[in-house]
């Protein structure tokens, strides 16, 4: 289907419904003056008019706090609310009429390489973004232009690049390697294996390759991808051949919540072979979207003709970015949570996110009517699929079900090579109380006798049910 199309000719002149006594004055009047739904109104109308018809129509969004299918903060607290509304009018780009919101852009930066082990946390660059999309994007051009320089005697002629991954990576990476023309190396789901594996990866690396991504969080299942395994599979093929891959972690969601509820776990710039990591300062950044933060190990793993130094009213301003102007709110209302909340606080937060995703797993699976392919122990997100004996229903008629009260669970199919296994997935976030899965719960509970009395499941066609891919 089109990206954007436009409206059919029976609805060209269709107006918004005015109600009455949405006018200030004349009640009657209000109702002569609504505006047309796909053309400039000819005049304006009462600002509470105006507000009030956009309100009516949003009405009909699903609530965001019931939405279990979005990794994206849903809730902050009032003071943060303020400080975006403070600050949504400054430029982010604008880094010398706005030096403080710069300042604070700059010690995020900081502070990240800081939580992430930087060798040198002072000599660690990186940039806000406008989410995971916009840093994984920066990082893999990083990547293939560190890439390039190496083989500046193949490239662009004999040598085409090429990006390993596994098959369940956010849709940004296969954007990347379409409008950047990298092959896209994809490692498939193999059993119960839902995401790359370290053999696998190293096997698909050649002298083409421009690095590995490793997923901490797999948007699939919740799942981590073993990074430090990678990245050891990945020393033993720099042994044997001399081939040099550097790892991109693409953290969106992990990289907020590992450092904070899983010590043990070496994912970061403690690994050596790690060049670079993105998170979504939105996701469990606690933060609303959108704003996300790309790192480098150091300034050698960003070469610098990538950065433009821009003389922009009257100052020196190097930029990294795919977009130019955006709102400054978000990048002051990531370093607002950083300071509420501190280690601790983030510890707390992500601590009590994980025991609900494994409480109320924990309860889905007692049901009896479902099989747990994670258990919220990683992210706090679980998938399941329906027990080996349904066959009444499945998981579609599920997410229909919820939907009718509410809430927004999606159901799809998994990639090759395990499109035969279709899953719903609950992601808890901040904001999803424990008396919310209370609520969810009850809410299951009492979609399942009817579902249970299906003669079989609704829908035959899976690639029609499927609502939600990642």
């Amino acid at each position: 289907m089109p990206l954007h199309k436009g409206p059919a000719e029976t609805e060209t002149d269709r107006h918004l419904a005015l109600n009455p006594f949405y006018g200030e004055a004349n009640p009657v009047g209000g109702m002569t003056e609504a505006p047309p739904i796909h053309r400039l109104p000819d005049g304006p109308v009462p600002p509470m008019s105006a507000y009030q018809l956009v309100h009516d129509e949003l009405m009909l969004d699903g609530n965001s706090r019931l939405n279990l299918a979005t990794f994206v903060t849903t809730w902050m607290e009032p003071q943060a609310g303020v400080l975006m509304a403070e600050c949504r009018d400054k430029n982010m780009i604008d880094k010398d009429e706005y030096p403080r919101t710069a300042e604070l852009e700059r010690r995020c930066v900081a502070m990240l390489a800081d939580l992430w082990n930087a060798p040198d946390p002072s000599a660690a660059v990186g940039c806000s973004t406008t989410g995971s999309s916009e840093a994984c994007m920066l990082a893999g051009m990083a990547l293939k232009r560190r890439w390039a320089k190496r083989n500046a005697d193949r490239y662009p002629g004999s040598a085409r690049p090429n990006l390993v991954m596994g098959i369940n990576v956010q849709v940004c990476w296969k954007k990347f390697c379409n409008f950047w023309e990298v092959e896209a190396r994809l490692v498939p789901m193999e059993g119960d294996r839902f995401h790359m594996d370290a053999e696998s990866a190293a096997a698909l690396c050649d002298e083409n390759t421009i690095g590995v991504v490793a997923v901490l969080g797999s948007t699939f299942d919740g799942s981590y991808e073993p990074v430090a395994e990678i990245c050891a599979a990945l020393d033993a093929l720099q042994e044997r051949t001399g081939l040099d891959i550097p790892v991109h972690v693409d953290g969106a969601s992990g990289a907020m919540v590992a450092p904070f509820v899983d010590d043990d776990l070496v994912w970061d710039f403690r690994l050596p072979r790690v060049s670079s990591i993105n998170t979504s300062g939105h996701k469990y950044g606690l933060v609303y979207p959108g704003v996300g933060w790309a790192l480098w190990r150091s300034p050698a793993e960003l070469p610098e003709e990538l950065v433009f130094r821009v003389n922009y009213l009257g100052g020196d301003m190097p930029t990294f970015a795919l977009n130019f102007s955006r709102p400054g709110a978000q990048v002051v209302a990531q370093y607002y949570t950083f300071l509420r909340l501190g280690r601790e606080g983030y510890r707390v937060v992500q601590q009590t996110t994980r025991d609900v995703a494994r409480g109320l797993a924990e309860r889905i699976e007692a049901m009896g009517d479902f099989r747990l392919l994670t258990y919220g122990d990683q992210l706090p997100v679980f998938a399941f699929t329906t027990a080996s004996d349904v066959s009444r229903f499945d998981v579609f008629d599920v997410s229909r079900r919820l939907r009718e009260r509410g809430w927004l669970v999606p159901a799809y199919t998994f990639p090759a090579n395990r499109e035969d296994l279709s899953v719903l997935r609950v992601v808890c976030r901040n904001g999803f109380s424990a008396d919310l899965a209370d609520l969810f719960i009850g809410d299951l509970n009492r979609v399942m006798p009817e579902l249970r009395q299906q003669s079989a499941p609704s829908i035959d066609n899976k690639a029609d049910a499927t609502s939600f891919h990642h």
